[in-house]
């Protein structure tokens, strides 16, 4: 990533250093493109080691599916059928809902790349509640109740050992190029900052079973409210800002966007 940005910007001084105008924008997408992979990159990598930011709710796991529902069907394709089965007075979940979703749909999305010719994805969603038997192999996790999404499917498996390292951060099967090979260690790391655990069942041939384990909230869920964002009009252009940061290449480009945005 950093020769991508690197290489970039050195063309585009020298261009700039011969005069040449025309056509320097292709060497400014470079930089912002390897910029924002390496930001994904490290919020998968602060999402494994559990020093992500969560923002944990009471949060309808039901709720969450079937609001995903159209995206993960449009997400697995026409060959593949989804089926949801949905415990009824599910318990509520205490976890940060977006990151849930997230976990959801990247399953689902290990799911299609597992069965390329096609097959079933299942998410199911039951309560959970576990004494210490239950929690065999649960590592820190601590007895009582949990809600247990689980995402299934029929595609080709993983044998035991392949799938004892699917957490680690960089391990995959997949071809060279395809996935960052952080999805599973990003999923790890958010449920084992929320209190719960994760598990992986498979055999080869026979398909895959992820198991997450949410601890249970007592009350309601919150009910989400989408974020609204002030309209750009709503900013006073004439405003004087005080700017303090301590890293010198920040703090001397901040300025110059504030001052395109008229501020001072």
């Amino acid at each position: 990533m950093l020769v991508g940005i690197m290489g970039n910007l050195e063309m585009l001084k020298v261009r700039l250093d011969q005069g040449l105008i025309d056509g320097n924008i292709k060497y400014v997408d470079g930089p912002l493109t390897s910029v924002n992979c390496a930001a994904a990159l490290t919020h998968r990598l602060l999402a494994f080691s559990r020093c992500q930011t969560l923002d944990p709710k009471p949060t309808d796991v039901n709720h969450l599916v079937l609001s995903m529902e159209d995206l993960i069907r449009r997400t697995l394709g026409p060959n593949i059928y989804l089926e949801t089965v949905l415990t009824n007075g599910l318990w509520t979940a205490l976890c940060d809902p977006n990151q849930l979703e997230t976990a959801l749909l990247n399953l689902a999305i290990n799911s299609r790349d597992a069965m390329p010719d096609g097959g079933r994805l299942t998410i199911e969603t039951v309560n959970a509640p576990l004494d210490r038997e239950g929690l065999a192999g649960a590592g820190e996790v601590e007895t009582g109740d949990y809600i247990r999404p689980c995402v299934s499917d029929t595609g080709v498996g993983m044998t035991t050992d392949i799938a004892k390292r699917a957490v680690d951060p960089f391990f995959t099967t997949k071809p060279i190029g395809q996935g960052t090979a952080l999805g599973l260690s990003m999923i790890y790391g958010f449920v084992k900052k929320s209190k719960g655990h994760m598990r992986i069942l498979s055999r080869p041939g026979e398909g895959t079973t992820v198991q997450l384990l949410l601890p249970r909230r007592v009350g309601p869920a919150e009910t989400q409210t989408p974020h609204t964002l002030l309209p750009a009009t709503c900013i006073d252009q004439k405003a004087i800002v005080l700017l303090v940061e301590d890293e010198d290449a920040v703090r001397k480009i901040l300025p110059r966007c504030l001052e395109i945005s008229g501020m001072s």
